[in-house]
């Protein structure tokens, strides 16, 4: 009897604001034959806001999926981040 665990990217949506969410499945087989699934999702964001100093970086993608990785770079131009960081600058931080 072989147990194995094998874990994929199989779903991977680009949503309205250029977010990048991704849903990882892990499958458990025995002897070829699937015994169970569960999955698991993240989501990415075309850059990141340093609230202490006020600046924006772009997203660290390195570790992600080479499906993942393509995406996101097609995706993320300069005017998707510019929109996305409008988008956020405009809400109110829930302490103000």
């Amino acid at each position: 009897m072989a147990i194995t665990k094998e874990t994929i990217v199989d779903k991977i949506e680009v949503l309205e604001m250029g977010q990048v969410q991704v849903r990882t499945a892990t499958v458990i087989k025995e002897d070829g034959n699937e015994l169970s699934r569960s999955f698991h999702r993240h989501i990415l964001q075309p850059c990141i806001k340093d609230i202490s100093n006020n600046t924006w970086t772009d997203t660290d993608i390195s570790s992600e999926d080479a499906r993942v990785q393509a995406i996101c770079t097609a995706t993320w131009t300069d005017a998707v981040k510019t929109a996305y960081q409008e988008m956020v600058d405009a809400e109110k931080s829930p302490l103000e």
